[in-house]
């Protein structure tokens, strides 16, 4: 049976990997066993998915990218160049914590800039966006724009991941969508 994906020949991929069909899997990149991966994902130059990690359809990983066990990405997300996810809590180079790894789920549409950090445990909401460089220490709201370190919200952001600007009658609309959305008690909900 031919393969329904593409690999490099010098990446590495374990017996017992789920590729999903059109998947692409570049130079010097490792897939443990036990991952999953969906459809149409990139996975970038040497980048590490450990067992049990699942991504879902269309998930995009930039080249030096850290997928640790523990975590779960929904469809179409985008995770850039050189940032992680952590899976233990309080590490120690003498204390084996082998199957004590905290789930991290990150869900659909969320992109993560370049070298940042989501330590395990915090949840990251649909279509947020992670800025570059920030380290997340908990949880993210859905829409939710965060910086720095440690990561704190500094806006909101559409689904095509522009900046939402919202009136006095909390109301906002994507310039490139022209998709409305609506600021309730601090959470963003897109108006159908």
């Amino acid at each position: 049976m031919e393969k329904e994906y593409f690999a490099h020949e010098t990446a590495v991929i374990d017996k017992g990997c789920e590729i999903g069909k059109g998947t692409k899997i570049w130079h010097f990149s490792h897939l443990m066993t036990g991952c999953k991966l969906g459809e149409n994902c990139n996975i970038g130059q040497n980048v590490v998915v450990s067992p049990q990690v699942v991504l879902g359809k269309n998930v995009k990983v930039q080249n030096n990218v850290s997928i640790y066990t523990g975590v779960i990405c929904e469809d179409d997300i985008f995770l850039g160049p050189s940032m992680v996810f952590t899976n233990v809590v309080n590490p120690r180079s003498n204390v084996n914590r082998r199957g004590q790894y905290t789930e991290t789920i990150v869900k659909r549409g969320v992109s993560i800039g370049a070298n940042a950090t989501i330590v395990c445990g915090h949840n990251i909401g649909a279509f947020a966006f992670i800025g570059a460089g920030a380290v997340v220490t908990k949880e993210v709201l859905p829409y939710a724009l965060v910086v720095g370190n440690p990561a704190r919200q500094v806006g909101w952001m559409s689904e095509y991941g522009h900046r939402l600007h919202f009136d006095k009658d909390g109301m906002a609309v994507c310039p490139e969508s022209k998709e409305k959305y609506q600021l309730i008690d601090g959470k963003v909900n897109r108006v159908c």
